[in-house]
């Protein structure tokens, strides 16, 4: 059955590699035995995994988004821990454990996908009514619907959401849930305010998609070829595209609008990591969530990356470090 894993001590300092006059971020890091003790934690960031393919799948793309998130976990907690970031602000809280259908056929993988959804939610739900910030780390980007769900239930509001993407996933419901329609989903549940997709690419933009963006002042988006064009930074294009985004705000990163980093969509083009990482560092909102998704390490094709888990790694310590300054000064 599926279910959740709520990671002890031991769980993760079996991952750290310890050596003598160091100490690394998973020595220090926050965890819990029971999702009541969420409101007792001092850590202010709860990190958890999402090892799951079926939604990707299911929109006809390629399996191994379930490999990223133990390789992910690793590089991060065996990153230093010091001045700059320490473990004790992060709590480890563990990771779904999601049975593959036995059936594999397109509309059972779909099934699946709803039920991973009703699974997910709560457990968001819960982190976000503790007044954390779950760091989400996928899986497919099917699971932005039930992390928009639960934050939106622990809110008791819609919430915001900016994507860096070279996809909408604006993809029709009726189709059934997979990666490529969780917003779309969200905006139908009224569940999703505004949504901006930074980064879109125009070869995967399909006929109806610009009519829908055009007359629908909730979806806006930005083409990668614009940013291209621009004169301006990469970030300076970020700041004006989000500036009137309000609170609550969630970040999405696709990890396929990031050049060459594995993934069903891996593709040649696309922002470079040191981009990212400085909108990363740079920005100011403060963000209900953080979902990186659609890595992987291992494609079912064959293909592998190990330094999957370390770009994933990086962009987390950057999220937490520009958030940091700003959370901890609030009463």
């Amino acid at each position: 059955m599926d279910s959740f894993k709520i990671y002890s001590q031991s769980d993760v300092l079996t991952l750290v590699n310890q050596r003598i006059g160091e100490v690394k971020l998973g020595e220090k890091v926050q965890t819990i035995s029971a999702l009541s003790e969420l409101q007792n934690s001092s850590a202010k960031f709860v990190l958890l995994g999402i090892p799951e393919d079926a939604g990707v799948r299911a929109n006809h793309g390629i399996g191994g988004a379930n490999t990223a998130w133990p390789v992910a976990l690793k590089a991060l907690i065996n990153s230093q821990n010091n001045s700059f970031l320490s473990g004790e602000k992060i709590l480890v809280l563990g990771h779904f454990e999601i049975a593959e259908p036995e059936n594999k056929s397109v509309d059972e993988l779909r099934k699946k996908v709803t039920q991973v959804d009703d699974l997910v939610y709560p457990i968001i739900e819960k982190i976000i009514s503790a007044g954390k910030i779950p760091i989400v780390i996928g899986g497919g980007h099917n699971n932005a619907y039930p992390i928009i769900r639960g934050t939106s239930l622990g809110l008791k509001q819609s919430i915001n959401v900016v994507n860096i993407d070279a996809h909408a996933d604006l993809r029709n419901t009726e189709e059934g849930r997979h990666s490529g329609n969780g917003f779309s989903f969200a905006l139908k549940n009224g569940i999703l305010n505004q949504y901006r997709i930074f980064g879109l690419h125009q070869n995967y933009v399909n006929q109806a998609l610009p009519h829908y963006l055009e007359n629908n002042s909730e979806v806006k988006a930005i083409y990668f070829e614009n940013l291209l064009q621009s004169n301006k930074s990469i970030s300076q294009n970020w700041t004006e595209f989000t500036a009137d985004l309000t609170s609550p705000c969630g970040l999405e990163i696709d990890l396929d609008s990031i050049e060459n980093v594995l993934s069903s969509a891996i593709s040649p083009s696309g922002f470079a990591l040191n981009d990212i990482r400085k909108i990363l560092l740079s920005d100011k909102k403060n963000y209900c969530y953080l979902h990186i998704c659609e890595g992987a390490v291992e494609l079912t094709d064959g293909r592998k990356d190990l330094a999957t888990g370390k770009t994933i790694a990086y962009l987390i310590a950057d999220f937490i470090k520009a958030l940091l300054p700003r959370i901890y000064q609030q009463p």
